[in-house]
C-alpha cells in the first residue's frame, strides 16, 4: 500500500486531519481500477489535486490527463468541446474538430462542475460511460473511445435529481466510488499548517520575512469558518504579507482586519459557502431553547391529559378544555388508548398502579408535595389552568418568525435553514407546511 505521507509529499497536499486522510486513502485504493469516482466538496477544497492522484497511481498514468470546468463552457459548445464535430455542423465550423474524449483516448478525463452540465449533454456522456460510444456533433458515425471519468461537485447532487437538473441514471453510474473532501474549517489544526505553509512560500518568493501568527490569533483563525476554503486561506496569508510590512508577528487584533467578520462562527455545526450571513449563535440557542420549551409543553399536556382520562370528573374537564389539548406534536386522543410518554399503560394510571407524581414534571410535582404531601388528582385542574397561560405567550408565532427569517436568510436553502435552526430538515419540513410556509 502506498504511504499517505509521501502522496501528499508528491501532491503538495498539507494536513493531517483523519477526514483528510481517509479521502486520500481511497483515492489511492481506487486508483488501480477503471473505475468512475465522484469527488464531492466545496469549491476551493483541492478536488482538482485527488483527480491528479487517482491519474497519476493509475496504469493510465503515461497517456493524456484534462480537466474540464464543465460550468466554465457554454452550453451551446460544451457538446462540441467535448465530444468534437464535423465541418459545417454549425456556423463557424470551417473544420472538422476532435474533442476531448477523442483527444484523451487512453487516458483521464476530469469533469469539475458536473452539476452544471446541461441535461442533453449529460445524455452524450451517459453513453460514454456505459458503452464507450459516442458522436461528433453534426454526424451519424459512431466512434469508440477508451477514458476514464473523474468527476466532482460542490453541489448535491441528489437534490438536483429532485428537482430535474440532473439525470438519475447518470448520477448512479458517476458515483460508483464517492470520495468526499473536507471543507477547510472541518480539518483543525491544518488550518495553522497551511497558513504556514502558504506564509513561507510567500517570504520565499518575493525574498522577505514570513509571517506568523501569536497565540490569540491562532485561536481566532481557527473560529473563521472559510466559506472559500484553501483559496481563501491562501489569499488571505498574501495580503497580510505584503500589507503588514513592518510587523511580522501578527496579532488578534491585526488579524481581525482581514478576516470578514460575518463568516466568524463558534457553532458547532458547518455553514455552508452558499449564505452570506447566516444566523447568529445567540439566535441558534434562542431558537433551540423556543422548540424544546413548545416540546415540553406538549408533553406536559399529554401527561395531564393520562391523569385527567383516570378521573371521575376528567372527561368533563377535557371537554371543556379540548382546545388546549389540539396543538401536540402527536395525536393525543389518538394514543391515549395506547401508552403514556412515560411508557406506562393508561389502564395503569386510570387504576392508581402508577403514583401520578411520576408522570409530572419534577418542578411541578415538588412543588405541589410540598404543599400538601396527599397529592390529589384534583389539583391537576391548576396545572391545566398554568398550560393555558402558557400558551398566551405565542411560542407559534416566535417560532414562525424564526422559522422565515432562517429560509429568508439563506435563499430558502432548506438544508442550510435548519443547520442555522439547530433542527433536522424533516422537522423543519414539517414545520413549514404547519404554519402554511410553502410558498
Amino acid at each position: 500500500m502506498t504511504d499517505i505521507q509521501s502522496i501528499k509529499s508528491r501532491f503538495g497536499i498539507i494536513g493531517n486531519s483523519s477526514a483528510l486522510n481517509h479521502a486520500i486513502q481511497v483515492a489511492v485504493q481506487v486508483a488501480a481500477t477503471d473505475m468512475t469516482v465522484l469527488i464531492t466538496g466545496e469549491s476551493g477544497t483541492g478536488k482538482e489535486s485527488f483527480s491528479k492522484i487517482i491519474h497519476q497511481l493509475s496504469p493510465r498514468k503515461h497517456n493524456n490527463f484534462i480537466a474540464i470546468n464543465c460550468g466554465a463552457i457554454p452550453e451551446g459548445t460544451i457538446d462540441s468541446e467535448l465530444f468534437g464535430h464535423e465541418k459545417g455542423s454549425f456556423t463557424g465550423a470551417t473544420e472538422a474538430r476532435k474533442g476531448y474524449f477523442e483527444e484523451t483516448n487512453g487516458g483521464t478525463i476530469f469533469l469539475d462542475e458536473i452539476g452544471e452540465m446541461p441535461l442533453g449533454t449529460q445524455a452524450r456522456l451517459l453513453r460514454v460511460l456505459e458503452n464507450g460510444e459516442f458522436i461528433r456533433v453534426g454526424s451519424s458515425k459512431v466512434q469508440k473511445t477508451n477514458v476514464r471519468v473523474v468527476a466532482a461537485t460542490n453541489v448535491d447532487l441528489m437534490k438536483a435529481v429532485e428537482r430535474g437538473k440532473f439525470r438519475q441514471d447518470l448520477y448512479f453510474r458517476l458515483n460508483t466510488v464517492p470520495i468526499y473532501i473536507p471543507p477547510l474549517r472541518e480539518r483543525g489544526n491544518d488550518i495553522l499548517l497551511l497558513f504556514r505553509k502558504f506564509a513561507a512560500d510567500f517570504a520565499e518568493k518575493n525574498f522577505v520575512k514570513p509571517i506568523n501568527l501569536d497565540e490569540e490569533a491562532k485561536k481566532l483563525l481557527l473560529r473563521f469558518r472559510f466559506p472559500g476554503n484553501i483559496r481563501q486561506l491562501k489569499n488571505i496569508v498574501s495580503q497580510i504579507s505584503v500589507l503588514e510590512v513592518e510587523n511580522k508577528e501578527i496579532t488578534a487584533e491585526t488579524l481581525m482586519k482581514y478576516l470578514p467578520q460575518n463568516q466568524m462562527t463558534t457553532l458547532p455545526v458547518p455553514l455552508g459557502d452558499s449564505r452570506e450571513e447566516g444566523f447568529t449563535e445567540r439566535e441558534s440557542i434562542l431558537f433551540k431553547a423556543l422548540f424544546d420549551v413548545k416540546k415540553d409543553i406538549a408533553e406536559l399536556k399529554k401527561l395531564v391529559l393520562t391523569i385527567l382520562q383516570g378521573e371521575s370528573s376528567g372527561k368533563t374537564i377535557i371537554q371543556q378544555n379540548k382546545h388546549l389539548f389540539n396543538n401536540t406534536e402527536e395525536d393525543i386522543f389518538a394514543s391515549a388508548h395506547s401508552t403514556s410518554h412515560s411508557g406506562v399503560p393508561l389502564s395503569n394510571v386510570a387504576n392508581n398502579t402508577t403514583p401520578p407524581t411520576s408522570l409530572l414534571l419534577n418542578p411541578i410535582a415538588n412543588a405541589k408535595e410540598e404543599e400538601n404531601d396527599d397529592f390529589e388528582y384534583a389539583k391537576v385542574e391548576d396545572i391545566t389552568h398554568s398550560i393555558m397561560e402558557e400558551d398566551n405567550f405565542s411560542l407559534e408565532k416566535q417560532e414562525k418568525e424564526m422559522i422565515i427569517k432562517a429560509l429568508k436568510k439563506n435563499n430558502n436553502k432548506r438544508k442550510y435553514a435548519a443547520q442555522d435552526l439547530g433542527i433536522s430538515e424533516r422537522t423543519l419540513y414539517r414545520k413549514i407546511r404547519q404554519y402554511g410556509l410553502e410558498d
